[in-house]
Order: structure tokens, then C-alpha cells, then sequence
């Protein structure tokens, strides 16, 4: 049975209906997303399964159609915690979100009933991660950048490119005999993972997000592991959609520095990528003013500002639950002295209202 429109469209959009995703939409919404030039990876409707069985979220993911096809998709999640709140977003947990449609018809409807379940639902703010501006008269978060760069089909271009200090730390790997291997599953992503976090004093996901990962998306989430002599040493869980590639989670051991572990690992994902033939290199979200984001600029990598822009229902400002948050300070601190062993158990039931 079809749900009712969330939002009933006025003259402007007579045309233009929008629903409440159902079970048989998924081949039509993965489609779609596939098809149009400004969906993302986030946008694939495989998100929905992963926040609710991962995160115990509700999920309302809409869908726009004129005259039986689809003109529109706009994935949100609801995240409801009584530590960091009560909001509705595009998406939680990813980098990128926002609408997706075929015209301002169809792009107006999904945001008009996307703010009106938000009040229905009685949020705080209803956040899009955008990659251009969509309401500039919305209050935004300027925080967040993304960074990419195109993959020359020449693998030692690729190379060459690298800025000279860093290019050094990849060579130095190289010669420290790090070799690139793919996990059929993520057991020792999760070791490597797992450390890098708990040095940041940031807490873990759990095991059960990222299995759910692979499972839900296949060869599109893979993960690439860094080993010497057979030692774990690093490792990366990328996305792949279309002719891009975008290393998402990733850490290294205590052995890692060491042997330059990170830096060869991203150019070890980086060369797999160009003789596969992919063409962008997705270095994803990084805050400004972090190590993060340091260390893309250090590979040549420009940032693009993303555009996370809100729509306030009970909140008066934009919520700032992130880590450069001066309260969470002493919270950050305190978490680096815990046990890794501990913190991998609490850190999923805290990391998972954080969105």
C-alpha cells in the first residue's frame, strides 16, 4: 500500500507529488542516484538499511514523481538523544546529502515536505549536507570542506604530483616494503581503526556499522589493508560510485608513523584506483583547522567549502556536536586515558546520537 504525500502541492507544483519511500522503490531509487550528476554515494537508498539496523534510527526517505517517474530523492534520518538532541538530517553519518531532483518543481516540493515533517516531528534543526548553496538565507555551518582531485590515468603522474615532502613520506614506505592487500572482511580494518580513534579521543563505531557496510554495498565497500611482513600496519574502508573512489574510515597502528603506514596507504588506494581506470579521488569531509585537514592540503589537494545549512524548528542557533566544541574538550582528553578495550565498548553507544 502506497503512503499518503506528505505535503499536499499547491499550484506551483500541481505536477509534483512526494512520498514516503516503500519497499518496492529500491531498484527505481538506486537508479536514479546512479543517473544523476549531482547524487553522491550517500544518496543510495542502501543507507537506510545501515542507520536503522546500525544506529536503531528512523529513517524518512522521500521520493518525488510527476506523472508516475521519478524527478527526486532526499534521504533523511532521525536521530532523537537526550545528550545531543533531537534532529532530522541529510544525511547523518555522511558527508554529503541535501536534495536531488530533476528541476526547481520537483527540488521545491521534497525541501517543503522535508520542513514540514521536521516541524511535524518536532526537531531541533533540519540540516542538509550540501555540496553547493541551497538556501542562503538558511543559517549555516562553516566548518566542514571536501577535497577532490581528478586521477591521471598515468599511475607515476599521479605520483609526481604528490608534493615533494609528502611524495618523500609515500617513497618511504615503499622502501620499508609496505604491500597493499584487500580484506574480504573488516577485522583488522577495525584494529587499525579503532587505535587511530581512540588517539584522537573520538569514539569508535562499532563492529556491527561496518560489517553492515560491506554487506549492504558490496564491492562498492571495500577495504584496503596495509601490512609489513605481515604485521597490520594500516587500513582503509573506501566507497566507490561511478568513476570515483572515496576513502572514508581509515587508521593506522602504533607502528604506523614509523614507517610512513598512512601515507602509503592512501597512495597504495590512490594507484589501485588508476589502473582500474576511476577518474576522481575523493579525499571526503575534513573540519577546518584540524591535523586532517593538513594533511590533504599536503597532498595538493584544494578544499571545497560544503554548504551544511539548517532549517531551525525548536533550536535558536546551529548545533555545534563536534569535537573543535571547546565543552567537549575535557571530555576528549579523559577519553584518550581510557583503555582501548573499554572505550570500543562504550564508544558505539555515545558515537551513534552524534550523526
Amino acid at each position: 500500500m502506497q503512503a499518503e504525500p506528505l505535503a499536499a502541492p499547491d499550484t506551483a507544483l500541481k505536477a509534483v507529488t512526494v512520498r514516503v519511500y516503500g519497499v518496492g522503490d529500491a531498484a527505481r531509487w538506486d537508479a536514479y542516484v546512479l543517473a544523476h550528476p549531482h547524487a553522491t554515494f550517500f544518496h543510495r537508498i542502501g543507507w537506510k538499511r545501515v542507520i536503522e539496523q546500525a544506529f536503531g534510527h528512523r529513517t524518512h526517505f522521500l521520493l518525488a514523481e510527476r506523472a508516475g517517474e521519478l524527478v527526486g530523492v532526499l534521504p533523511l534520518a532521525e536521530i532523537k538523544s537526550r545528550l545531543f538532541g533531537h534532529s532530522l538530517g541529510a544525511l547523518p553519518f555522511c558527508a554529503y546529502g541535501g536534495v536531488v531532483a530533476d528541476d526547481d518543481a520537483a527540488s521545491h516540493a521534497l525541501d517543503t515536505a522535508a520542513q514540514a515533517l521536521a516541524t511535524k516531528l518536532g526537531v531541533g534543526a533540519l540540516e542538509y549536507r550540501n555540496q553547493r548553496a541551497q538556501h542562503p538565507a538558511w543559517p549555516t555551518k562553516d566548518l566542514y570542506v571536501t577535497f577532490k582531485k581528478a586521477i591521471d590515468p598515468d599511475v607515476e603522474a599521479n605520483l609526481n604530483a604528490i608534493p615533494r615532502k609528502q611524495r618523500a613520506m609515500v617513497r618511504k614506505g615503499i622502501k620499508a616494503g609496505l604491500t597493499g592487500e584487500i580484506d574480504r572482511d573488516t577485522t583488522r580494518f577495525f584494529d587499525a581503526y579503532s587505535r587511530s580513534v581512540h588517539r584522537l579521543g573520538t569514539p569508535v563505531f562499532s563492529r556491527k556499522f561496518f560489517r553492515l557496510l560491506q554487506a549492504e554495498f558490496g564491492d562498492d565497500c571495500e577495504v584496503l589493508t596495509i601490512v609489513q611482513n605481515g604485521q597490520l600496519i594500516a587500513s582503509v574502508l573506501s566507497f566507490y560510485f561511478r568513476d570515483e573512489v572515496l576513502p572514508y574510515y581509515g587508521g593506522g597502528t602504533d607502528a604506523a608513523r614509523a614507517v610512513a603506514g598512512n601515507d602509503f596507504m592512501y597512495w597504495e588506494l590512490m594507484r589501485r584506483a588508476c589502473e582500474r581506470g576511476l577518474k576522481v579521488f575523493d579525499f571526503g569531509r575534513s573540519k577546518q583547522g584540524t591535523g586532517s585537514y593538513d594533511f590533504k592540503k599536503n597532498w595538493g589537494f584544494e578544499p571545497t567549502p560544503l554548504y551544511y545549512e539548517y532549517f531551525l524548528v525548536n533550536d535558536r542557533t546551529v548545533p555545534e556536536i563536534n569535537p573543535l566544541n571547546p565543552k567537549y574538550r575535557l571530555f576528549i582528553q579523559a577519553w584518550k586515558k581510557m583503555p582501548l578495550s573499554l572505550a570500543n565498548v562504550i564508544g558505539p553507544h555515545i558515537v551513534k546520537n552524534l550523526g
